[in-house]
């Protein structure tokens, strides 16, 4: 399975952060193009999956008090889209932690 790593700043504190990533989840459900979300957290570890575009896509997100740093793993099919895959998750993931 092709593995993505990112990283993404933010100054909101460990907490709002946590709550605004709680929040974006909860916009990702109603998407057409997102289907059978999972989520969990502990502490401040959101550990997920979902599956988009017919690909499961599954990780975890660790929410620093500066950063959230965000690993995952594609199925070796989605290898070919894993750049828009993984753009796509950096962008939502940026404009959450920036609003």
């Amino acid at each position: 399975m092709p593995n993505f790593n990112m990283e993404v700043s933010h100054g909101l504190g460990r907490e709002v952060a946590i709550e605004r990533l709680k929040g974006f989840m909860d916009k990702v459900r109603r998407r057409d193009d997102v289907s059978d979300l999972q989520e969990s957290w502990e502490g401040s570890v959101q550990t997920f999956s979902f599956k988009t575009y017919g690909f499961k896509v599954e990780g975890a997100a660790t929410v620093e008090e500066d950063r959230v740093k965000m690993d995952g793993k594609l199925p070796l099919a989605a290898a070919p889209f894993r750049g828009k895959i993984e753009g796509s998750i950096r962008e939502e993931l940026e404009k959450v932690l920036q609003e």
